[in-house]
């Protein structure tokens, strides 16, 4: 599903990302660790095309994201959902409504609304908390409220940037946990965080990040030692 070849991005005279290459099959569930400025969110960006990379290519579906014309973005970006780790919820608006935006904006006739609103908030288990403000909801239903967001317009790809990254230990394994079963009813999920305990927990694979480099696994034999 993704494909980054040989992938540099600078910020001025930063380096974020430096040669990097790794791949996404459809239905996996990938970690990207590394520690704070290792280049997870510029991954991100560049792959949202919010950012475009300064040498290398990006292949989500075998079409290289990096050549899309402006036009072509935003159809492209209804194939991704992104929960961040801010939330990113209107205050002004209930969990509902909140949901209720991206299909706004693809346009979905507002007679579908309540039915896939009412399938997404069973899922991530706020059904009864619908009618609340971000304001009455604590961190781990706010993160549930921003998985629903990003799961209404089924994409083919969740990206979490640091989901767990204001959440106690119980409520971050929780959310998790829901991630892991939206993979298992077939979402591909790319999941930057640095928090090592839930990588290991899950026992996924991970992508390593270190000083805008992949670093590749040891060897079994060399980890034994």
């Amino acid at each position: 599903m993704i494909k980054v070849v040989s992938v540099t991005k600078r910020f001025g005279d930063v380096s974020a990302l430096e040669d990097i290459d790794f791949e996404v099959e459809e239905g996996e569930f990938v970690f990207i660790m590394g520690p704070s400025g290792a280049g997870k969110t510029t991954i991100i960006k560049l792959l949202l095309r919010e950012l475009i990379p300064d040498k290398g290519q990006i292949y989500f579906d075998k079409v290289d994201i990096t050549k899309l014309r402006e036009k072509e973005i935003p159809s492209f970006r209804q194939k991704i959902g992104v929960v961040f780790q801010d939330f990113k919820l209107l205050a002004e608006r209930t969990v509902r409504e909140n949901v209720e935006v991206p299909l706004a904006v693809i346009g979905i006739p507002q007679s579908e609304w309540k039915g896939r609103v009412d399938t997404i908030l069973e899922l991530v288990g706020l059904s009864k908390r619908s009618e609340m403000f971000p304001s009455q909801l604590s961190g781990g239903e706010l993160q549930r409220v921003s998985l629903a967001r990003a799961l209404i317009v089924n994409p083919k790809l969740i990206m979490a940037d640091e989901p767990t990254g204001n959440l106690d230990w119980d409520t971050s394994q929780a959310i998790v946990e829901l991630f892991e079963k939206i993979n298992k009813e077939g979402k591909t999920v790319l999941m930057a965080t640095h928090n090592r305990a839930i990588v290991d927990k899950l026992k996924k694979r991970v992508i390593l990040l270190k000083d805008g480099k992949v670093v590749k696994p040891k060897p079994k034999q060399e980890e034994a030692q």
